[in-house]
């Protein structure tokens, strides 16, 4: 990621939207496989720890991006609901990737 993406909140949002969808995917068909095929318990354990402390810091980029860029209510729920559908974070940082800084 460039030094750009990291100076404006925007950036630091799309970052952080991007490394928490790939600890949801790595935590859905990684570690649950893990777990319930391979009696790997400490890999959800793991990996949900790190998703969980990821999905807090999404929150809280997410409010900033809401309040300084101005995002519509419905904009801000897109945003939230895209961290739950896997993937939705890739399509979602498509979708803002262009918005002003």
């Amino acid at each position: 990621m460039s030094e750009s993406l990291l100076s404006t909140t925007l950036g630091r949002f799309r970052l952080i939207a991007i490394i928490e969808g790939i600890s949801y995917l790595v935590l859905l068909f990684i570690a649950m496989p893990l777990k319930y095929m391979a009696d790997m318990p400490m890999a959800v354990k793991i990996t949900g720890s790190v998703h969980g402390f990821l999905f807090v810091a999404f929150m809280v980029f997410l409010l900033l991006a809401w309040v300084q860029y101005k995002w519509s209510f419905g904009k801000a729920t897109l945003a939230f609901l895209s961290s739950l559908i896997p993937f939705g974070t890739f399509v979602f940082d498509r979708k803002i990737k262009n918005d002003a800084h």
